[in-house]
């Protein structure tokens, strides 16, 4: 878990049984999800340290942006990043909103727009593992659950929101596309699609909270050491880290093609 809120799970390829940690769905399936590779990435090569910012930000909408962030972003810019990248157009405009407000309210952050997709891939699928998928307000269906943290063979979390968050009233499960825990998600919620609900499983929420818990575990992300801090405060395993920085390196990659 998130380590300032008790660690939490890990979900990365190939080292499950090395960290000890298994990351499940809802309907109890099995989160293991490959590295993402960019076409024409060495899958052999080391993976890379961090995950620089994209060489070109997010494009804004033309005009005052409406109540949720995903309407800050270009829907034309969002749907090229989506063919380019293979993420869904509704994840981009969460994730490129969500950088866009944060830039606004906490210029020192400098979070980018493929580091929250990055974490989105690894977490989730970017919304869509186990069939999932991404509604039109952002709410992802069928809802995202962890298993129960019952400290068998996963961390021990006891239930901490009687079941209100993640439908468990005995151990707390990950929950959402972004897989935050329940004390995580009191603590950084947010309404980032402004229809006036907190929402966990909706993804422009569930994304802004991400924002919020990274820009505050630290700044400078468009740095090195300030992105691996801020990374590794949200999963401290080597393992995650190196899965995060491949697949926003990816995105960036496939960005850049994009934007020509």
């Amino acid at each position: 878990m998130q380590r300032r809120e008790l660690q939490r799970r890990g979900v990365v390829a190939g080292v499950i049984a090395a960290v000890g940690v298994i990351a499940v769905l809802a309907g109890l399936v099995v989160l293991v999800l490959a590295p993402r590779i960019a076409a024409g990435q060495d899958a052999a090569a080391p993976a890379p340290r961090w995950a620089p910012p994209p060489a070109a930000p997010p494009v804004a909408a033309a005009g005052a942006p409406g109540a949720g962030i995903a309407t800050r972003v270009d829907a034309a810019w969002a749907a090229s990043m989506a063919a380019a990248t293979g993420i869904p157009k509704r994840a981009v405009l969460a994730y490129a909103g969500a950088a866009l407000a944060k830039a606004e309210s906490m210029p020192a952050c400098r979070l980018s727009w493929t580091t929250l997709a990055a974490i989105g891939e690894v977490e989730s699928s970017n919304g869509q593992h186990g069939g999932s998928s991404i509604g039109a307000d952002g709410t992802v269906t069928p809802p995202i659950f962890g298993v129960a943290l019952n400290g068998d063979g996963v961390a021990l979390i006891p239930d901490s929101d009687g079941g209100k968050i993640d439908g468990d009233a005995a151990s707390d499960r990950a929950v959402g596309p972004m897989q935050l825990i329940p004390q995580t998600w009191r603590n950084w919620h947010g309404d980032g699609n402004g229809d006036g609900v907190e929402d966990p499983q909706n993804i422009d929420d569930a994304v802004m909270a991400t924002t919020n818990y990274l820009c505050r575990a630290s700044t400078a992300l468009d740095t090195e050491k300030g992105w691996r801090a801020a990374i590794s405060a949200y999963n401290s395993t080597d393992a995650y880290l190196r899965s995060v920085a491949r697949a926003g390196v990816a995105y960036n990659a496939e960005a850049a093609k994009a934007a020509g």
